[in-house]
């Protein structure tokens, strides 16, 4: 397969979605960050911080309970909705979906039995955008059948949760990154975002996007997470407009990058951590006004 690639430019910040000035907070759309499991909110807190900082409107996590009372003093602009840990409630997690216009599932939520109920639940009922991250990935990669409903989702492994998708091992993958990230977005009919050092993306289709921000100072626990939740940020402000997955994934991935570079400028790459680019995030999107 020959590939056309491409990468963006600050000017492509651009393509943010538009904030009319004659708007309000449901404008902007509504993310749901589904994750964190006992003892493990920190990831989806990431998330859902980064969604808001991105430009959602509203930002809601479902999560067990006894994640409820860390972040709601983490985030208090956030709903925070619960479910029981050893028995998801059916109820609780089919309102929560149809309040969201997009979903960004599995930062930080497990991989027992009540998690792949929440996944299971929510891909067999929801038709909305989704960002499928971390835990998530793991729990279809032991559940193949349910990776049918993953059409038109943006994908997010790294190479070892990549490399429990398709069989091959991280070595061969980081050697291959352009045509890993095209089967799996073909086999799958999803956006594959594949993130190395020099992260990958592809539709399934001629168009593959390198992206060339960024730098080691994100390798670093909850860097994804905060990716997850930019990629959820955007796609629930462009709602009104006709989704656009596959440029919401490239778009999202410069900008986490933008980010990392910001950080690294002011911190060094040895301490950026991940709420650094969250941190971050103002300073990079304020360029999409001066580009």
């Amino acid at each position: 397969m020959n590939y056309s690639s491409f990468s963006y430019t600050p000017k492509d910040l651009r393509r943010l979605p538009a904030r009319p000035a004659q708007s309000h907070k449901g404008t902007f759309g509504r993310v749901l960050c589904v994750g964190g499991s006992v003892g493990m909110c920190g990831a989806v807190y990431l998330a859902a911080k980064a969604a808001y900082r991105t430009g959602a409107g509203l930002v809601r996590i479902l999560t067990v309970k006894e994640n409820r009372p860390v972040l709601q003093t983490l985030l208090p602009e956030a709903i925070v909705t619960v479910y029981d840990a050893d028995a998801p409630e059916a109820d609780v997690i089919a309102e929560a979906e149809a309040w969201a216009d997009v979903l960004v599932i599995g930062c930080g939520m497990g991989v027992n039995r009540a998690s792949r109920t929440v996944l299971s639940t929510l891909l067999r009922i929801s038709k909305k955008p989704k960002v499928l991250d971390a835990d998530a990935l793991t729990l279809l990669s032991r559940n193949p059948s349910l990776l049918k409903y993953a059409k038109g989702a943006i994908l997010t492994p790294h190479p070892k949760e990549a490399s429990r998708l398709c069989g091959l091992d991280p070595e061969e993958i980081l050697a291959d990154a352009d045509t890993v990230a095209y089967d799996l977005a073909q086999k799958h009919r999803a956006i594959c975002v594949l993130k190395t050092h020099r992260t990958v993306i592809s539709d399934g289709g001629p168009f593959l996007y390198r992206n060339a921000s960024g730098n080691s100072g994100m390798a670093t626990g909850g860097s994804g997470d905060v990716l997850a939740g930019i990629l959820g940020g955007i796609l629930a402000q462009a709602r009104n407009g006709e989704p656009d997955p596959f440029g919401t994934a490239c778009l999202g991935v410069y900008i986490h990058g933008l980010c990392g570079d910001a950080a690294a400028k002011r911190l060094t790459e040895y301490s950026v951590m991940a709420s650094d680019l969250i941190d971050a995030l103002p300073e990079v999107l304020s360029l999409a006004e001066q580009s």
